[in-house]
C-alpha cells in the first residue's frame, strides 16, 4: 500500500473513478469499526449494514446505537470521510411504544434526528416494522406506471403483440 497523499480536487458526479475512490476508504472504515455486541442480532451475527454510501447501524438499545455510531464516525473521520449530520437520522424499531424516547442523539458536534420512518434502498421502513404502508406505496407506484402508458394500450396504431410486450 502506498503512503497517504493529499487530494486537492474532487471528482465530478458520474466519474468512473468516483465509486472506487469512495469505496476504498469507506470499506476500510467499516472494517475498523468495533461494533458493540450488546443486543440485536440478525442471522446469528451483529450487523453493520452498508451499501454504497448508505450505512445502517443496528443496536438493541439507543445507548448501544449511540456507541456504535460514535465508533463509526471516528473510523470514517480517520479515513478522511465525513458523516453528514443533515442526511443522518436514527430510528428505534420496537413494538414497545415507549422505547427510545430520546428525540435526538448527539455525537461530537453533530445531532442526529429521530424519525418514525425512512426509505432504505427503495424500501420504506417504519418504527413499528409495519409493511402495510410499503405495500400501499408500491401499489400506487404500479398504478401510476400503468396509467402513464394507458393511452398506448387504447391506441389502434400499435399491434396487440406490442401492447403485450409493453405490459
Amino acid at each position: 500500500m502506498s503512503d497517504r497523499f493529499p487530494i486537492r480536487n474532487g471528482l465530478k458526479q458520474g466519474d468512473a473513478l468516483t465509486p472506487m475512490l469512495f469505496n476504498f476508504p469507506s470499506e476500510y472504515a467499516i472494517r475498523r469499526v468495533q461494533v458493540n455486541q450488546d443486543g440485536l442480532k440478525l442471522n446469528g451475527s451483529h450487523q453493520l449494514l452498508a451499501y454504497a454510501d448508505y450505512v445502517n447501524i443496528l443496536g438493541g438499545s439507543t445507548h448501544t446505537l449511540k456507541e456504535n455510531a460514535e465508533s463509526s464516525v471516528a473510523a470514517t473521520r480517520d479515513t478522511g470521510l465525513e458523516v453528514s449530520a443533515d442526511k443522518s437520522k436514527y430510528m428505534v424499531m420496537s413494538r414497545d411504544q415507549n422505547a427510545g424516547r430520546i428525540q435526538s442523539v448527539r455525537i461530537d458536534n453533530n445531532t442526529f434526528e429521530r424519525v418514525e420512518e425512512f426509505t432504505y434502498l427503495g424500501t420504506t421502513l417504519t418504527n413499528q416494522n409495519s409493511i402495510s404502508e410499503e405495500i400501499k406505496r408500491r401499489l400506487r407506484s404500479g398504478n401510476a406506471c400503468y396509467h402513464s402508458v394507458q393511452n398506448l394500450f387504447s391506441s389502434r396504431l400499435l399491434s396487440k403483440n406490442l401492447k403485450i410486450k409493453i405490459y
